[in-house]
């Protein structure tokens, strides 16, 4: 009698799972570049501190904090001598400044000689354009030399509408005209005090004599002046002593 065993059927062999493909190359991600960053930093943080214990003399120990020990108190600082200002911009090498310069009005003289007669005497304008007299009409006689009331460097020479006009910048900061005249100087030239400048016409409108000279002061752009004031001699005023006499400690 024949006996049959019944056996199961091996499984089949499972094939092994592949691993997934490599991602195709391209630029690193944010994280990436990140990460690669830190390591760059900490690979120079090491090569520092090797650096600095290289230097380091063998067996050298550390330096020790120094110790503090209380001192004497420290006083505040006294407030020294006040320094001195600074020199001028326009004082000289030496540090002195410049003599002042002289006032407006001195040393002036008159523009003709003899000292004439005043013919018309000066009338300020209300404004810059209102009518006036803008100086004074002096009498003269007709090629009668005009002279430079005060020194100064002539600003203009030449003709104004027909006649003849000289106008000389002086230090103090006023200019004074001549007309009308036949120029004797050019402009930019120096002229000293009393030097002639020009000669006297005649025709001067509304002048009783042959000629007169019209002679006008100026300050700043449209500022007139009255040229007598300066031939007035500078007034010294004394003032009274006081009682007692102040005397001062030394």
């Amino acid at each position: 009698m024949r006996t049959c065993l019944l056996t199961e059927p091996e499984p089949a062999p499972v094939p092994p799972e592949r691993p997934p493909p490599p991602e195709p190359p391209g630029p690193p991600g944010p994280d990436r570049r990140r990460a690669r960053a830190a390591a760059v930093l900490a690979c120079l943080a090491v090569v520092a501190v090797c650096a600095a214990a290289a230097a380091l003399p063998a067996g050298a120990p550390a330096p020790a904090p120094a110790a503090t020990t209380p001192g004497p108190p420290v006083r505040p600082a006294q407030p020294g001598p006040t320094p001195p200002p600074p020199p001028s911009p326009d004082a000289d090498a030496r540090g002195t400044p410049p003599a002042p310069g002289p006032a407006p009005g001195a040393r002036y003289g008159w523009p003709l000689h003899p000292v004439p007669a005043v013919r018309t005497p000066f009338r300020p304008p209300a404004h810059p354009y209102g009518p006036g007299h803008r100086g004074v009409d002096l009498a003269g006689a007709p090629g009668a030399e005009v002279l430079a009331a005060r020194a100064g460097t002539v600003v203009f020479a030449g003709p104004v509408g027909g006649p003849g006009v000289v106008s000389v910048l002086h230090d103090d900061g006023l200019r004074t005209t001549y007309q009308p005249v036949r120029p004797l100087v050019a402009t930019g030239a120096a002229v000293a005090a009393g030097q002639p400048v020009g000669r006297l016409d005649p025709g001067h409108a509304g002048c009783p004599d042959p000629a007169c000279l019209h002679w006008g002061v100026r300050r700043g752009p449209g500022e007139y002046l009255d040229p007598l004031v300066l031939l007035r001699p500078p007034r010294v005023r004394l003032l009274p002593v006081p009682e007692p006499w102040p005397v001062r400690e030394l």
